[in-house]
């Protein structure tokens, strides 16, 4: 049974039959030892899905939600990756492509381990929208690059940093006597004293619910923040603003902004829209998917004290096209819309 608070690592791998041939299960089999080596191995969970074609990568990440995504396979250089096409032969995925896929993505996937040759810059344009990528500045042997990315992984998730997990798995291609550590390349935003593992086991560790203090929220289902409001004299973060969640304050005067109120409206909307898009049948299955991303992507923006509009802007644009041919529902996006561009006249 999966665990929903693992840290999940999704393999997409792709070995077309008119390129060479790679050792891409040996691979996954080599980062499954190494895992099955670390003392939080219960705290992981390895994904993989094979012969990956174009359209395979969006919908593998809109499935499993990883915090790690690992590509296996061939690299192009500037062109771009090379994946699967509906007969197995090659075809190739643009950089331009792959930075927007992960811009989308940028919600779950925290790391991007490019494990292919020349992925460089496929490496740096993803850089953009992801912390932490992984890409080979040149040909890397293909023994060198299974060793490396079993290393990286086994250092990761016994609680290293991204940083100190790179130079782990460097170090044992020095160790081997090759001269390939200087192949593959670390683009890192992520601080030191942030290692993703022991960060996702200690909210795995967290008790459901924690005693609340004297004047503050007494029930909230999440924690993320979008504002301040003043109970009792003080500021607290305006946490309740999370759709669904119920909240009881011991206050003697407490204000919201009028945006924070329109806010607060947004999301209480996205809720139901989420709900109605899961119950509709004027929908595919892949399409209640694609739609739920995109509002859990809203939802998780508007959430942030200091909101990229561009970006809010961008995704509810997106639901409105997608959503245009079913009437109820597109008339409870364009309802959002609205709360949305009046939170922004507020506080213009």
């Amino acid at each position: 049974m999966s665990n929903p608070k693992a840290v999940k690592i999704l393999v997409l791998s792709a070995n077309p039959v008119n390129t060479d041939q790679l050792r891409l299960n040996a691979e996954v089999r080599d980062i499954k030892e190494a895992l099955d080596r670390v003392k939080y191995r219960d705290r992981v969970e390895l994904l993989h899905e094979g012969a990956v074609r174009i359209d395979d990568l969006s919908l593998a990440i809109l499935k499993h939600e990883p915090d790690i995504v690992h590509f296996s396979g061939h690299g192009t250089g500037k062109p771009g990756l090379v994946l699967e096409d509906d007969n197995g032969k090659a075809q190739l995925v643009s950089t331009d492509a792959l930075s927007r896929l992960f811009k989308w993505g940028k919600s779950t996937v925290k790391c991007v381990f490019l494990n292919a040759c020349f992925s460089k810059n496929q490496a740096n344009a993803i850089h953009q929208h992801i912390d932490c990528v992984i890409g080979m500045n040149q040909s890397i042997n293909d023994h060198v690059a299974i060793k490396f990315a079993a290393k990286f992984y086994q250092a990761l998730v016994d609680g290293e940093s991204f940083r100190s997990a790179y130079e782990y798995a460097c170090t044992a291609l020095d160790l081997s006597g090759g001269k390939e550590s200087s192949i593959p390349e670390l683009l890192n935003r992520i601080e030191e004293s942030d290692p993703l593992a022991l960060a996702m086991i200690e909210r795995s560790q967290t008790p459901q619910s924690q005693p609340a203090e004297p004047s503050s929220i007494l029930h909230a289902q999440q924690s993320q923040s979008v504002g301040n409001i003043s109970v009792n004299g003080s500021n607290i973060p305006l946490n309740i603003i999370q759709s669904g969640g119920n909240v009881s304050l011991t206050q003697t005067n407490t204000q919201t902004s009028g945006d924070h109120t329109d806010l607060k409206t947004a999301l209480d909307a996205l809720v139901k829209l989420k709900k109605a898009v899961l119950a509709t049948d004027a929908l595919s299955a892949f399409s209640k998917k694609d739609t739920e991303s995109k509002i859990d992507m809203l939802r998780e923006e508007l959430q942030k004290s200091q909101p990229d509009k561009g970006f809010v802007n961008e995704v509810v644009e997106a639901l409105k096209q997608g959503l245009n041919g079913v009437v109820t529902l597109a008339s409870a996006v364009n309802k959002v819309a609205t709360l949305i561009a009046k939170a922004w006249e507020n506080v213009a």
